[in-house]
């Protein structure tokens, strides 16, 4: 029970930040502006670890390595003190992997949260500052499938679909992150 409580507790830590990295690499990439309450969240949360590593991890065009990276390390912390812990035969090679598969699992559990409130919101607040934030996170993702997709009644069913796709690839990286043991 210790270990696992031990488990939550660096699983929240490190997804905190490691998510922050994932959302500042997104803003980015999408070129967000960072002058609202989520933006000034993710530089206060990130910023001692990005910062650093973009001395020696330069961009590649608009992909922030940097970011990238940190989100990275911190899944990497959580993997390494997790096999110290509890006494794994496990080799590091496999913790590389199955730390990659976590930052990979970050970024598909958080697009889910944000396609989500991006649902929500507009039937709710279709007007609102952060759907307009939320928006232009999701449409990249949204328009291939709405290309594809009709629209029965004029209904979007483009979340749904996306988030169907996006549980089925949760779960699988799930299993290859735990399976990398």
């Amino acid at each position: 029970m210790f270990l696992q409580i031990i488990n939550l507790i660096l699983d929240v830590a490190t997804g905190l930040v490691g998510g922050a990295c994932l959302m500042r690499l997104v803003m980015q990439w999408q070129r967000l502006p960072f002058q609202n309450p989520i933006g000034r969240f993710v530089f206060a949360v990130t910023d001692w670890l990005v910062m650093p590593l973009r001395r020696f991890l330069p961009a590649l065009g608009r992909l922030d390595t940097s970011s990238l990276v940190a989100a990275w390390l911190m899944k990497l912390s959580h993997v390494t003190a997790m096999w110290i812990l509890g006494g794994s035969q496990a080799a590091f090679l496999g913790i590389l992997v199955a730390s990659l598969f976590g930052v990979m699992h970050w970024l598909v559990s958080g697009l889910s949260v944000i396609i989500l409130l991006y649902a929500i919101l507009s039937w709710v607040q279709p007007n609102s500052g952060s759907m307009m934030l939320l928006s232009r996170l999701v449409e990249p993702w949204l328009a291939p499938i709405r290309n594809v997709l009709p629209q029965p009644g004029g209904i979007d069913l483009s979340p749904l679909v996306l988030l169907l796709i996006l549980q089925i690839a949760g779960m699988l990286l799930a299993g290859l992150q735990h399976g990398g043991f």
